[in-house]
Formats: C-alpha cells, structure tokens, sequence
C-alpha cells in the first residue's frame, strides 16, 4: 500500500518511525516536506539561536536514513491540494502522487494578529531553520531587537538574540511573563532574572503598530510607549495548520479533528501533532505528540485497539542557568483543591503544588526544579500522598524519609516500558533499558549518545540515571566527571588543571586549546573560566566583566522589583557614628525607601535605581564606607560577638581577631559567597559553626571550623585544627580560602567542597604539612594585593558609567 506523509516533522517523522519499527514493509512510503531540510529537532532551534547547537547537531534523520528504510523523501515541495475522492495529492511543483492511506502532519503557524506594519522588512516569525538564519543575520550587523511575547517561545528568542549581541526588549500583553505555563510569582522571579542578565521588559503592553519607513524602526504600545527596533521577532503563539484539511472538506474546528485512533473524518486519512484537535484539545508541547505519533503507528500497523489518551505533560524553558518547571494546573479551582507553597524570593526559588485531596494535580518549580520529575509520576500514578503531605513540598528525599527511607531512589523498577521517560525527545523506559542491554552501555553520556534520552532540556536525568543503575547493576563503571558545559567534554578539575599547566592566559586560548566546539563559550563556561584564569594568574589575567552576573557587573543585588539594595562593609560588625550619620544622610538625600539591619551584622539600604548607586556610592566613600561586597561570589562578612572586651563570658578578643581577619580577606574572588564569624566562646553567638570558616575562641586559644553552611541545607562545620595564636588563626584562614580558590569548582560552596574532598584530605594539606600552608597563605596574600580596591570609589569616579545608564523609552 501507499503511505503517504504530509509534512517532515517532528510529530509526522517520529510516527513512520514508529511504523517502520512494528511493520516493516507494509507500506511504500512518500514524505513530503516543505523545509529544504531532514527531519530535525524543531524544539532545539532556540539552542542553535543561542548559539549552543549547530543545525547539524538537531537532525533528527539524516537522509540516508530514509533511503535505508526505502523512504522516498520530497523536500522543499510543500503539498498544495489535498482529494480525499481520487485519493492523490498534489505539490507545489505540480508533482500529484496517489495513496492508500495519507498522514497529515502539517503542524502550526504563527499567530499573527492585524498589526500594522508586520511586514515591514525587518519582522520575522520564530519558527523554522529559515527564522533562525534571519534572526541570527540580523544579530550580525542590528543592534536592537525587540520581541513581541513573553510566552515560552518569546523568551527563548529573545535569549538568543542577546546571547548574539543584540540589545533585546520584550513586550508582553500579560502583567507576568509566561501566564500559560506559569504562575504569578514564578513569572515575577523569571522577569527578575532575565532584567538581571540585560533583557527589557514591557509587560501590560498591547502592540498598536510597528513602525518604519523602509525597514522596521519600532514597535509602538497602545499605551503611548515606543520602543526602539532595527529587528523585531513575533512570537505570541501558535495556530493548528488547517489550510489543506479544510480545502479537502475534512472535519475541523480549531484543528484537524480526530478521534481517539488518531483518524480524521475520512478513514484513510490520519492526522498526528499541532495541526490536530483531540477532544476539543490542541497541542502545542512534544510530548503528547510522541503518544499521538506511538498509536497513529499501530493502527496503521493494524492494531486496532490502540487508543491515544493524553497524559500530564510538563513545560520547561531552554534558557541556560534558567529552571522552570510546571506540569498539570496552575492554581486551585476547585473546591476540593488547595495549594502548598514555598517561596524563597533572595535565593530565586518557588515551588507550588496544587492538590485534590491528597493526590497532585498541578506543580509549578523555579530555580529548584529536581523533583519535577518525581511530581510528575505522582500525578500520572494519582498516588494518594496523604502520609508525606506536609513533607512534599521539600521534595522526593525530605518526603521519603517520613516513610523510613534514609536515601530514597527512583522506583524505576516498578516503571511499566512503555511508560515515557524523556518528553524531549520521547524516549520510553523501554527503549532506555533495549538500548543499554543491546549495546552494553555503562555511562550517562553512552545512554544519551544512543537514546538522546535527557540531552535536551535534562529535566529527566534523574530517571535516566536510575534507569542506568537498576539496568547495569554492579557492572556500571565509574563515571567521568560531568562536563563544565555544552561546549566541551572536560570537567571543572581537568579545565582547572590544563589553565596551570599549559601556561593558558586568555579565555579564547584556553578554548582554542581545550577544544571548544562553541568558540565564543556559553553562560555557563564564561563565568568559569573569567574566575579560573583570575585565580591561576593574579595580575596577569583582566578580568572580564562581560563574563560576571549582572550583580558582579553593577556591584550591588538586583532585588525583585528591579531596583538594588547597597550593602557597606562593617568591618567585623562594628560602626561609627559618623557612619550611621553617612548612611542616613545618603539614605534621605536619594529616597532609599527601606534600611534595614542584616543577619550579617551590617546595614543594607534597599530600593536604589541602577542610575542612582554611583552617586550613592560617592556619598559613602566619602565616610570612609567601601562596598561590602554583598553582590559577589566573594568575601561577603566576618561576624563576631563583643568577646573578651564587654561580655563576661568572652574568653578572646573576637572582635578584634573578626575585623583583622576581614582585613586580610576583603576583596578576595572565590568560587562562591564566603562567609565567616568568630565567636567569642563555646556559647557561639555569632553562629561560627554554620560559617563557611569560623573561629570558636576557647580559653586555651582558638578552635577552627570549616564547611559550615546556615541555608536550605544546613550543614554544621567539621573542626579542622585548635591553635595557640591570632597570627595561626590568620595563617589558616588564608591558606584555607586559597586552597578553596584553587580547587573549588565555580559556584561550589566551601561546604559540599569540603564533603566531596573530605575533612581528612584538608587536615593533610592544612594541619600535616606546615610548609604547604604556609605556601598557600603566601599566594593568598599576594592574590590580594589585586583585589583590594574599592570598586564603588572606581565606579563613583566614572568607570564603567555605561552600566548604570537608564533604558530610554519614548512617550
């Protein structure tokens, strides 16, 4: 028989898979496409415009693919003319081809509304390879875009284009970005951390026109605002393609309508992926696709029991150091429904479950979204969860141990094989374990090479790794250490290691060197590498600003409202007067709306517009106040208690050792935040043993602390050494923050560093070997005489003035 298939995507391509998979030669296969190209992975486009794929790396099916499997492939020849009576259709070129049984799998076109001006060249949709290539042409010579949608695909374009240089502004409808996926304070927490990494927002914004005489110039707001634009991407949604079903007459509404076996009105005629209706449903997401594409192969197989029936599925955002999550509903609505919230807006984390009952119907994760996954098995299973309820919230292993499980697993042996682990890429159970039992896979990486099961978004790498162990047992082999990033296959230690030892002084040398695929770097190595090279090559290496978060770039915490908040050093919490007079003087003179006293033992003035910090700045320096650094991956305090000087029980000067110690420290770039404290004796009211170091001061001298951490995770400190002097305690700190410097990776924290080194491996470097110490301490001190400058006096002075320069908007 004839099959032919309407369409070379995603949705389409998986289901001939599928068919060819379960019967083999039952149909001569005909594919038409309208894309010069092979199937590839359309949902990846955003990484090729963000520079982190190549359209080579996105293939799905190479073409000798399709001729392996006796597929006739038509590409760049759209399907014009659909006959359900003679059974033919007919292409572009005038090419007509009979069928016995046809697959529409057109998929959907770009919502776009009447606005003036759409097509001004200069405005391009955010669909196709063709898209991609416009928008990263126009990153090469414009330098500002503006992106029409704050949806899921928005988002990523306009990621992308910034990620390609261009000044990027986002203009919205809705009052929150991403409304269908997300909910108010995961959409208010996404808008603070796109402004942070330099993307404009425009939210509550209707677009009246775009403007421009010959070419696109701006995009115009019903509000009066005109936002400034040599390229503009349209992004506000998608439509199921119905042009060629409802020119053959078959049944449509908003889709092609289908029934449960994934047929449309006319029994020949199936129909898989966005151009479909199912129930009243569309789709706009993967995953169901997979399903549809699984059934529509099995009735064409012959299987005539095989029903679709759609599933939770979940939404995540390709934004690179980006985590959002959501799966099911977004709020309660319902009586029997209610919701369990956590929200932690300092650290950028939110997670919400929305419960009937004691069942999940609905979860919503930023910035902490490794137990997605497990929430979406709970849902598909309608597991009652009455007896971890007021633990679920937590996550898989705080909810677990209410049931006795000290370290809880994936109970991926109880997964059914057809059950989809990887809604990328539509990767079952089943195919996972064929596929490592097939071809004796033992790594994570093998199993993504071979399934491409959680290379894509890599929210199932959990499942995916328990897969690998329950599959391989005591055969796996020890895994290779997880690469820095996309852009290459080395770990941190390995990158570290080639920078000494190959003399490597520059970040484009070292990605020449290391062999970079992406030769630019990515979000992710940037940052990395700019601390790698300032650590191994102090006063050598400039460091560049390009490659800081936006905090470290502007030096002071961006808050949620897009203001930030100026944090002075209080050298070990003590203050003048004069200083207090300082801070309130400069508080009143540029309406800091909110000054408030830290857990940190200093005083953080809150609410400051970008524009104003240098003049606040000046204001301070000229107390004698310096940054505090509280925006870094630096030093941040040394909190101390009065000690021997006011408190009866002191059996030190705590505070005097705290400020010599802050001292010595200020400044220092480390792989995170560091924080220390000193107490004045074993009552420990500065809380040094859930410091990064603390000094718990004792009447024989001073006890040392280490890989203390007081957040989400508390972690109290390992006692490292007890020492006589000030000037030993001073030696140790040094050499343990160097030690941390040198072989931390970045953004690990002294204490999952000191648990994965262990405290034996630090006593034997810091403790047992004196000379080591004293070496480490030595390239401490001379690592500081770089660092301890006052970047607020520098930035009050005029350097850098382009960061704190206001967006300009007209109207």
């Amino acid at each position: 028989m004839n099959l032919v298939v309407v369409g070379n995507g995603m949705a389409g391509m998986r289901a001939v898979e599928e068919l060819v998979a379960l019967a083999p030669g039952r149909y001569r296969i005909t594919v038409f496409g309208a894309e010069p190209y092979t199937n590839y992975n359309r949902i990846a486009l955003s990484s090729v415009l963000a520079g982190d794929k190549s359209l080579d790396d996105i293939v799905i099916n190479t073409r000798a693919w399709y001729e392996d499997n006796g597929i006739e492939l038509i590409t760049g020849d759209a399907v014009t003319k659909l006959d359900p009576t003679a059974k033919t259709v007919t292409a572009a070129s005038g090419r007509t081809i009979s069928y016995d049984k046809l697959l529409l799998a057109v998929g959907s076109k770009p919502i776009a509304p009447p606005i003036p001006g759409l097509h001004l060249p200069g405005v391009r949709a955010f669909r196709d390879v063709a898209d991609v290539e416009a928008m990263i042409d126009a990153a090469g010579h414009e330098q500002r875009a503006v992106v029409i949608g704050g949806g899921l695909l928005g988002l990523e374009a306009a990621w992308g284009l910034k990620r390609r240089g261009m000044s990027v502004a986002v203009v919205h409808l809705m009052p929150t970005l991403m409304e269908r996926q997300v909910d108010a304070p995961a959409g208010q927490l996404l808008q603070r951390d796109l402004d942070s990494r330099g993307i404009a927002f425009f939210t509550n914004g209707q677009t009246e026109e775009i403007y421009g005489a010959d070419r696109v110039e701006g995009v115009r707001l019903a509000d009066g605002r005109d936002v400034p634009a040599d390229f503009v991407v349209l992004a506000i949604g998608i439509r199921p393609n119905i042009d060629l079903a409802k020119q053959a007459g078959l049944d449509i509404n908003r889709g092609v309508v289908v029934g449960d076996d994934m047929r449309t009105s006319d029994p020949s005629i199936y129909a898989v992926g966005e151009c479909i209706e199912h129930n009243g449903q569309t789709f706009g997401l993967v995953a169901p696709l997979w399903e549809q594409a699984k059934i529509c192969a099995a009735r064409l197989a012959g299987d005539e029991a095989a029903a679709y029936v759609p599933q939770p599925v979940f939404t995540s955002l390709k934004i690179t150091g980006i985590d959002v999550f959501s799966v099911g509903a977004l709020t309660a609505a319902d009586t029997d429904d209610d919701e369990i919230t956590l929200h932690d807006a300092k650290r950028g984390k939110y997670k919400k479950l929305v419960m009937r009952g004691d069942r999940v119907i609905g979860a919503v994760l930023y910035g902490d979204v490794a137990d997605g996954t497990w929430y979406v098995q709970l849902m598909r299973q309608g597991k009652d969860v009455g007896d971890i309820r007021d633990r679920l919230i937590f996550g898989r292993t705080f909810a677990e141990q209410a049931l006795g499980r000290n370290e809880p697993e994936m109970d991926v042996a109880a997964m059914p094989d057809g059950e989809q682990v990887c809604g990328c890429n539509g990767v079952t159970k089943g195919k996972i374990c064929n596929t490592i039992a097939a071809k004796g896979l033992t790594t994570l990486d093998d199993v993504r090479a071979h399934t491409k099961a959680s290379a894509s978004c890599g929210q199932c790498t959990p499942i995916v790794r328990a897969i690998l162990a329950q599959a391989v047992g005591g055969a796996q082999s020890a895994e290779k250490p997880p690469a820095m990033c996309g852009c290459t296959a080395l770990g941190h230690d390995a990158v570290r290691a080639a920078i000494v030892a190959r003399g490597l002084k520059t970040q484009a040398d070292a990605r020449r060197a290391l062999g970079w695929t992406n030769p630019d770097g990515c979000q992710k190595c940037r940052p990395a590498l700019n601390y790698y090279l300032l650590c191994a090559w102090p006063g050598e290496y400039r460091d560049d600003a390009r490659s800081r978060f936006v905090n470290e770039r502007v030096h002071a915490n961006i808050q949620k409202d897009g203001t930030y908040s100026v944090v002075p050093r209080m050298w070990g919490g003590i203050t003048t007067p004069d200083e207090l007079r300082a801070i309130a003087d400069t508080a009143d003179k540029h309406g800091i709306p909110t000054v408030k006293v830290t857990g940190g033992q200093r005083i953080d003035m809150l609410g400051a517009r970008k524009d104003q910090l240098p003049a606040i700045w000046a204001d301070l320096n000229k107390a004698g106040l310096v940054s505090g650094h509280a925006y870094g991956k630096a030093l941040r305090t040394v909190k101390t208690c009065v000690g021997s000087e006011w408190c009866r029980f002191g059996t030190q000067d705590s505070t005097g050792l705290g400020i010599k110690i802050e001292k010595m420290c200020w400044g220092c770039y480390t792989p995170h935040k560091v924080k220390l404290a000193v107490s004045g004796c074993p009552r420990n009211c500065a809380e040094a043993t859930i410091k990064d170091l603390g000094v718990v001061c004792v009447e024989a001298g001073y006890d040392i602390m280490v890989g203390g951490n007081g957040g989400v995770t508390v972690r109290v400190t390992d006692k490292l050494v007890r020492v006589a002097t000030e000037a030993e305690v001073l030696e140790y700190v040094g050499a343990f923050l160097q030690l941390y410097r040198e072989e931390a990776h970045y953004l690990e924290r002294t204490a999952p560093w000191v648990e994965r080194r262990g405290l034996d491996y630090l006593k034997r470097l810091l403790v047992d070997d004196a000379e080591n110490r004293r070496r480490l301490y030595e390239r401490f001190l001379y690592s500081q005489q770089f660092w301890q400058n006052d970047p607020w006096a520098e930035r009050a002075a005029g350097t850098d003035a382009h960061e704190y320069a206001a967006l300009e908007t007209v109207g």
